[in-house]
């Protein structure tokens, strides 16, 4: 075997090498950044609501100012709004 096909082969494994090793690098790199993802801030709170129990987003939810309780109640529907509205004139 001559010397330039020694130094061809050396250069093509080398070459080789080089590729593997990248896309090695490029695996790991992604599995780092997929762990480093931060979401930011929670963008909604789930509420309960009073009459059902279901839990709804805060922002979907129907808001009642509660003039008995002094706070702000949240529901998942009209219909519970309403339901919770005719129990409590009922219980005055």
């Amino acid at each position: 075997m001559g010397p330039i096909k020694l130094i061809i082969i050396a250069l093509l494994l080398y070459l080789g090498y080089r590729l593997l090793a990248s896309d090695w690098k490029k695996k790991r790199d992604t599995k780092e950044e997929i762990h480093k993802q931060d979401d930011g801030p929670i963008a909604d709170v789930l509420v309960e609501d009073p009459v059902c129990h279901k839990l709804v987003p805060r922002e979907q939810a129907v808001r009642l100012n509660s003039q008995t309780r002094g706070e702000i109640l949240y529901f998942c529907s009209e219909e519970c709004c309403n339901l919770f509205v005719s129990q409590e004139g009922e219980k005055k």
